[in-house]
């Protein structure tokens, strides 16, 4: 079964883009445009082994296209270039709404207090899948990258999360010395978050990372692939940290394609 499934593999890996599915890139994914011509034929591959193992489902009357699969999978498998992987493996169904959802929340708050309720969302990610997405704010997002959000690098990111065995912020790392660093820097960087708020100071980083260290993790994931120049800026700690899960340095690639 599984010499079966790399074979697979290896053959989708090698076949060549449909052209419509390269117009789709072009107009829809932004950070495409980044990649050297080495990286998207490997993103090339990488769509394709995603869409052949991966279900999408439509909701509320969305009838699921290539130009939606195409564009979820692109960023999704963005995430996973240069790096070993497994396709996110637990990950089986993307089930996508035209808008965004609502969704039902159970958070504790300080004190004790629980509060439940229905609540409006772009995306979610349950641990050992399915990914939740709303059209809309996917093609918003995937199509403006400057604005430092991207609802499938993070929801995709939580998926990472959860290789590790848990949604802690901490994905899986090949040795012990690589989660210490890990967890020193985003340990730092996540109490420093919390402290702006507690003192209403406004921060670059999104408020929402404070939710807890696995939507940090998420929300860092975004700013790393949508504004890396200034979080290298502000946060060089961070960015090497990010820079070496991901394998790649997302500073030089925009600074490449500005020139």
């Amino acid at each position: 079964m599984f010499g079966f499934r790399k074979r697979r593999r290896e053959k989708l890996r090698t076949k060549a883009l449909k052209p419509e599915w390269k117009e789709i890139l072009i107009k829809n994914v932004e950070f495409y445009n980044y990649l050297s011509d080495e990286m998207k034929k490997e993103l090339h591959g990488l769509i394709q082994i995603f869409l052949d193992e991966k279900e999408f489902e439509g909701f509320d009357g969305l009838e699921i296209t290539d130009e939606i699969k195409v564009t979820i999978a692109a960023q999704a498998c963005i995430l996973l270039l240069h790096r070993e992987t497994d396709y996110y493996p637990t990950l089986h169904t993307i089930l996508v709404y035209p808008h965004p959802f609502y969704s039902h929340i159970k958070q504790r708050l300080a004190g004790g207090i629980v509060v439940e309720g229905e609540q409006g969302r772009l995306g979610e990610s349950w641990y050992r899948g399915p990914v939740i997405l709303s059209w809309d704010d996917v093609r918003r997002s995937a199509h403006d990258h400057n604005d430092g959000h991207n609802v499938v690098f993070h929801e995709f990111a939580h998926q990472l999360d959860s290789e590790s065995g848990a949604n802690e912020g901490a994905p899986l790392f090949p040795n012990r010395s690589r989660y210490i660093a890990w967890a020193r820097v985003l340990g730092e960087e996540y109490q420093d978050l919390l402290d702006h708020l507690k003192h209403h100071h406004k921060s670059d980083i999104d408020d929402y990372g404070a939710t807890n260290p696995a939507e940090f993790f998420a929300v860092v994931t975004e700013y790393f692939f949508e504004k890396p120049i200034e979080l290298k800026q502000r946060h060089p700690e961070l960015y090497v940290q990010f820079k070496n899960f991901y394998k790649l340095d997302t500073v030089a690639m925009m600074l490449t394609h500005k020139n």
